[in-house]
Order: C-alpha cells, then structure tokens, then sequence
C-alpha cells in the first residue's frame, strides 16, 4: 500500500470513526486489503474485525461487498454506519421489491460504499450479474467459520462462496472470524479458495471477561442472585438447552422483578424480530435464549452471559460468552455446571444425527469442554490452549482468585467402579447414578430390596460420604472418561480407561466443590463498568444522565443506543468533561459526523449537569 493510501486509511479511522490509531494487526490487515490482497483474519469479537474491511472499502474505489448470515441485524448493521456518515445498504428477504431494485440502482450507480448481502442471496445467479456489472472494491466474508462442515455454526449456503474466487479473480477477498480452532481454520481456508491470502491470528484472549463456574444446585437461584447482586440493571444474556427452559426462566425472572425477554426458534418470528429489537435498543434487559440467538450481535454493552446448560464445545461457549464485554470493559462468563448436564449432552449425542464419525466428534468437543469445567488450574489458560495458544494464568478467573481444593479420590472412586460393575456382572442390571449412590451409601429403597443389592460386598461402602458428595465425584469421574452414561436413562458403565484405577496403578485427585455462600459478591467480580471505571456520585450522576440523552436519541431514531454511542464514549466524555466542540471530538469514538450531530446536544448534557 502507498503511503497516501496510508494516510487515507488513518484519515478514514479519524474522521469516520473517531479513533486515533489502529489496534493491534488492524493496521496491517487494512494494508493487505487495500493493495489488493487477500487475507484470512482471526480475531477475538470485540477486537475490531469490522474495521478491517470498512476502512479498505472506504479507500479503495467502488462498493465493498459483506457476505453475512445475519439478516434480522443487517438494519441495525447498516443504521450504525449511516449515523457515521457512510454509504450502505443491504439486500436480503425482508425488502420489498421496489426497495430492493432501489438499492441495485444504487449499487450500480457506485452510490454506495458498503452492501450487505446473505450467502443463499449471493450465489443466486441474478446477484452475480449484478455484481459483475458494478465496480466492487471488495468482498468480506463475515462469520467465515459457518463454512467449515465440523463446526458449531455450519451453514450449507456458505459452501458456495468459493466461486468468488473464480468469478471475480480481481477483487481482494478477506474472511473474518472470532472462532476458529485450528481444524476450523484450515477448512475454511480451503472452502474458499484462500491458500494464497495473508493469515493473521491474533491473541483469542477477552483479558476483560472474569470467567467463573460454579456448582449447579439450584441454578434459577444462583442466576437470580448472581443478576441482582452484581448484575443490577445491567445488560445480560442467558443460555438455556430447552426452549420450554427459555419460557420457564424467563417467566420467573420477570416475576422477580427483572425485565426479561425469552428468544428460541420455536417463537413466531415477529416475537423474536421484536425480543431482539428491544434487546438491542434499551439498556437493562436480560435476554433468555437458546444457542439460536447471538451470534453477530453487536451490542458492546452486554455486562454479563450466563449459561444454565452445559455447552456442548468450547468453541460454542467461547462464541456465546464472547457477547460479553465487547466494548473492553469489564463482563462476566458465569456458568453452573452438574452431573445432570453430563449425562444429557452425552445423550443427546448419542440419540442425535449423524454417523459414527460425526458423533465421535461430538464426544471430543464435549470431553473439551468438560475438561475446562473441571480444571483444576487457570481456565483462560485451558480455554487459549484449545485455540492452539499459550498464556500464563490470568488472575481472572475463578479458579486464579480462589484455587481449588483438591483431595485423593483414589479409594472413592474404586469404590464407585467397584458398585458400578457388581450391579452389572452379579445381577446383570445397570442403573442410573441415583441408584448407584444409594447402593454406596446403604440406602434401602424398593429397588434395592427387589434385587437384594444389600448382599452385594459393595453395599454401604460410601457411607463416609454425603448423596451431593457423591454427585460431585460421578460427574468428575463422567467428565474423566472413567465412567459413561448410555441410554435415555444415563445408566452407568465403567469406561475403558478405568482399569489402572481399578488396580491401584492410579491416583485420582478431584476438586471440592466449593460451599456458595448465599448473598455478597465473589471477590474479583466486576460490577457495573468494573473498578476500571469505577465512578464517584457526581461522575456516575452524569453518566446516567447521558445515558438518558442517548436512550431518547436512540429511540428518536429508531436505532439501538450504541449506535448513537457505545458506553465506552460515554465514560469518555465522563473523564474528559469537554466544554468545546474542540475538546469532545478528542474522546475515543466522536467522529467527524457524529460530533456534527450530537455536538451540542452532549454540550448541553454537560452544561446543565455542571449546573
């Protein structure tokens, strides 16, 4: 790239967006778009993917093309660059056909900087005419992950975007993403015909996000005291499996006094167009949903993302918590976790499509995620290492504030194999880890008595510990593949590593859970901005108050609020406290055309609270 393209592209960062200088690989990622090379570009969400391919299409001549799967945000996609002043459109099912013949008019008649396209509508033989007829700067394939065919987000209709490669041999080609393993990279890489393009990986790690898992007892109550005790009010998501769960919780968070909304697929499509709307343009509201809801999501304010469930990866969860904390400030990744979770993502594993092969791999990715669930060492340093990359322990994480205890297991859990195999080999029956417990710990009840489990050398054997206790080491040993559980009814069968165990070759250490106590806050959470922005009274009153003057521009404009400003900016002008125009289009995030619109408007925010 020339050095006045250099200078254009800093200008652009400027006056279009408001930033001083490019983060981290930005800069050379937008060097290799604008001189006209490709590039494959993995990037954590919040790092500033967009900007990648904004800027080039904003410097090189012509309509720079985005491929995203993500229709019902593409409004939102291009009201936000349209209140920085670009030129952008998008063409997908929900316009009528006098709308859409409008924007290919514009598209045409080189009036447009950006167009936003979905995958099933670019390979349709119409748009490539149409693409073929206009001056196209570039093409951006966003969510390039939904190509690779063993992914959590695999979409049939991105397998069709490598004849871009073909098609418009000229036009630079740039695909972005925030997951990718390195499998996944490597599949997508050659799904789209990007052998030659520059890579850049950058670090995955969300330095800002504090991840915790806890043990799952009554998961409704810890997420209603983790919400009102440190989430207050704040912007948060909640994951659930089932939709019928997604109804029930939300529901209950509702009765409890949060404004809650529930999101799954089986919801008229008009309730979740306007749960999501609602999501994105007010502040505070708690969005409870299945995995359908998220991806793409650009809400930077998102304090906080729960999951009641197990996910069923690490890429799946890295994906979700990542909604969290896009704008750098402080969020959490809060996650309960229990035996039950275990047994049903392994059965729906097992119940599921797919063949052999398929499953194998799904067992994998679980098996993965359950290791970061039980780790007994740094959870960032796990979550990176399946990313491929290497960190030193974080200090931000649960187990970094507060180590697990762990204890020798060994004889516990010969005990568990031990009853686990008499029950099948002495009186050929298999049975849940509810039953398996009561024959450790003496119980009588009706199935022990019908099938005399009394008489078995292995009855009473673990009555030195509690029923919880016993859960706590089924799902540890579930997790370590030395037990399975098989069958709609998760009964147990010893795993085929357990024989070492079993001989004393082996020791097993386990975590103790620890006792939550109830009420107070874990030490090292963040609260409301985190201590990063911790504000006194009278810079938190203004803050409110300028929260207030967006929410009723935001609503004004029928736009999300971030849209207007994202917080970040607004704890700028906090600190900074402009009384110029001058002085505001120095905070971090006031571009040239938003300090032309809201200038004196923010002005008069700070006048009167100074007042």
């Amino acid at each position: 790239m020339t050095s006045a393209a250099t200078t254009s592209a800093l200008d652009v960062l400027h006056d279009v967006f408001g930033y001083e200088e490019f983060r981290g690989q930005q800069a050379a990622i937008v060097d290799q778009i604008v001189g006209g090379g490709d590039a494959v570009v993995l990037m954590p969400t919040g790092g500033g993917k967009s900007l990648c391919y904004q800027i080039p299409a904003l410097v090189r001549p012509g309509t720079g093309v985005v491929i995203s799967p993500l229709i019902a945000l593409m409004a939102d996609q291009v009201a936000a660059l349209e209140n920085l002043g670009v030129r952008a459109a998008y063409l997908n099912s929900s316009l009528d056909f006098d709308t859409a013949q409008q924007v290919e008019q514009q598209l045409l008649a080189g009036e447009l900087d950006l167009l936003y396209l979905a995958p099933e509508r670019l390979v349709l033989p119409r748009t490539m005419r149409l693409l073929e007829q206009a001056q196209i700067s570039l093409f951006a394939i966003d969510e390039a992950h939904c190509v690779s065919q063993w992914g959590h987000d695999f979409r049939s209709d991105y397998l069709g975007l490598g004849v871009l490669a073909e098609r418009f041999p000229d036009v630079p080609r740039i695909a972005l993403t925030a997951t990718a393993t390195p499998a996944t990279h490597a599949e997508l890489t050659e799904r789209l015909h990007l052998q030659d393009a520059e890579h850049f990986v950058a670090s995955f790690d969300r330095p800002n996000i504090t991840y915790r898992i806890e043990p799952k007892a009554s998961a409704r109550s810890q997420l209603l005291n983790f919400i009102t005790t440190e989430h207050h009010g704040d912007s948060g998501i909640v994951y659930c499996l089932s939709r019928r769960g997604v109804d029930q919780l939300a529901e209950a968070l509702v009765a409890r006094g949060l404004t809650a909304l529930p999101y799954h697929a089986g919801l008229p499509s008009e309730v979740r167009a306007q749960n999501q709307a609602r999501f994105l343009r007010e502040d505070g509201i708690v969005m409870v949903a299945t995995i359908a809801f998220g991806m793409g999501i650009d809400k930077p304010d998102v304090r906080f993302v729960a999951h009641l469930d197990l996910p069923r990866s690490v890429e799946g969860y890295y994906q979700e918590t990542g909604r969290a904390g896009r704008d750098g400030l402080p969020a959490d990744a809060w996650m309960v976790y229990g035996l039950g979770d275990v047994v049903s993502q392994r059965r729906l594993i097992e119940s599921g499509e797919g063949d052999q092969v398929f499953k194998r791999r799904q067992m994998s990715h679980l098996d993965s995620m359950l290791a970061l669930c039980e780790t007994v060492d740094c959870r960032r340093v796990q979550l990176l290492r399946y990313f491929d990359e290497e960190s030193a322990p974080c200090g931000n994480c649960d187990t970094c504030m507060t180590p697990p205890v762990t204890w020798d297991a060994t004889v516990a859990v010969q005990k568990l194999l031990s009853a686990v195999i008499r029950l099948d080999r002495e009186r050929g029956q298999r049975f849940g880890s509810g039953q398996v417990i009561d024959v450790l710990r003496g119980n009588d009840n009706d199935r022990s008595r019908s099938s005399d489990h009394a008489s078995l050398s292995v009855w009473g054997v673990g009555d030195d510990l509690s029923e919880s206790q016993w859960k706590t080491v089924i799902r540890q040993v579930l997790a370590r593949g030395l037990l399975e559980s098989h069958g709609d009814y998760g009964v147990l069968v010893v795993g085929e590593n357990a024989g070492p165990v079993l001989r004393g070759e082996e020791e097993i250490s386990l975590r103790v859970d620890p006792v939550k106590k109830s009420g107070g806050k874990k030490a090292g959470s963040s609260r409301r901005g985190g201590p990063e922005v911790e504000l006194d009274p009278a810079d938190a009153s203004l803050f409110e108050a300028l929260r207030s003057w967006r929410g009723e521009q935001a609503k004004e404009q029928g736009v999300p609020a971030y849209v207007v400003f994202p917080d970040a900016t607004l704890y700028g002008i906090v600190e900074v406290k402009p009384t110029t125009i001058s002085e505001l289009g120095q905070v971090s995030g006031v571009g040239l055309k938003k300090l032309d619109r809201y200038g004196d408007s923010v002005l008069k925010v700070l006048a009167a609270h100074a007042g």
